[in-house]
C-alpha cells in the first residue's frame, strides 16, 4: 500500500521529532557542569540545524540531524572548556576579595568590582587591595591573547553627570591603564563610563550607594574567534 504521507508531512513529522529532542537534551542540561551543557547545547542546536537544512534540500532529515549534532557538539565544547577555564582561573584569583565572577547570558565572564576595594569616594585611584585582583586577573589574560575585555565604572548619584560621567569613566581607563602595565595590550581592552545611570539598587542609604560606587569587568572572545 503506497504511502499517504506527503514530503511536506514528513518534514514536518521529523522537524517536530528533531525539536523535541532539543527540549529534552536542554531539560536535561539542568545537572550538567558548564563544559557539558556547552557540548549538550551545541549539538542539540546543530541537530536540529542540520536536519532543517538536509530535508529543506531534499535529503534525509536524520542524516542531518547527526552531521549537525557532531559539529554543533564540537563548537560548543570548544566554547564552553575555554570559557570555564578563564572562570575558574577567575575566581581563583578573587577569592575572599568579595569580588563576584559570573557568566553572562551572551558568554561573557563578568567580575563585579565592589567599592571597598575599588576606589575611594570622588577618587579614579587603585585601592590598593584591588591591585592583587587585577595581577591574577592579568595572569589569567595572558594564556588568551584573543580575548577582549571591557571595563566600566559606576558612581552613585551623589553630584551631577558633570562630576559622575568622567569619574566613572577615570575609574575604567585607571583599570586598564593598570592591566597595561602588567603586559596586557591596550586594544584588548575597552573602557565605558556610565556615571550614576545604571544603579544596582537604589541611592536611598550610604551602604546602597557604596554598592553602586563600583567597576564591573567585562571578558568575552572576539566574534569569529576560532577553538
Amino acid at each position: 500500500m503506497p504511502s499517504t504521507h506527503t514530503p511536506n508531512t514528513f518534514r514536518r513529522s521529523n522537524g517536530a521529532a528533531t525539536a523535541a529532542v532539543l527540549l529534552a537534551v536542554l531539560a536535561g542540561c539542568a545537572n550538567m557542569d558548564d563544559r557539558q551543557r556547552g557540548t549538550a547545547g551545541g549539538a542539540a542546536i546543530g541537530a536540529v540545524t542540520g536536519a532543517v537544512i538536509s530535508s529543506a534540500t531534499g535529503g534525509k532529515a536524520g542524516t542531518g540531524a547527526v552531521v549537525g549534532g557532531a559539529l554543533g557538539a564540537v563548537a560548543g565544547n570548544i566554547w564552553s572548556r575555554r570559557m570555564e577555564e578563564k572562570r575558574q582561573a577567575m575566581e581563583q584569583a578573587t577569592q575572599g576579595t568579595g569580588v563576584e565572577v559570573t557568566r553572562t547570558a551572551d558568554n561573557q565572564l563578568k567580575l563585579d568590582v565592589p567599592s571597598d576595594i575599588s576606589f575611594a569616594t570622588n577618587s579614579a585611584a587603585l585601592e590598593p587591595r584591588l591591585r592583587p585582583v587585577l595581577d591574577g586577573f592579568a595572569n589569567g589574560l595572558s594564556s588568551g591573547a584573543t580575548t577582549v575585555v571591557r571595563v566600566v565604572g559606576h558612581t552613585d548619584n551623589t553630584g551631577n553627570d558633570a562630576i559622575n560621567d568622567p569619574l566613572s569613566l577615570r575609574r575604567a581607563e585607571s583599570v586598564r591603564n593598570y592591566l597595561m602595565d602588567r603586559g596586557i595590550r591596550g586594544d584588548r581592552v575597552e573602557v565605558a563610563g556610565r556615571g550614576s545611570r545604571e544603579p544596582l539598587v537604589a541611592n536611598d542609604t550610604a551602604d546602597n550607594r557604596a554598592r553602586n560606587r563600583r567597576v564591573e569587568i567585562f571578558l568575552r572572545e572576539p566574534q569569529g574567534a576560532g577553538g
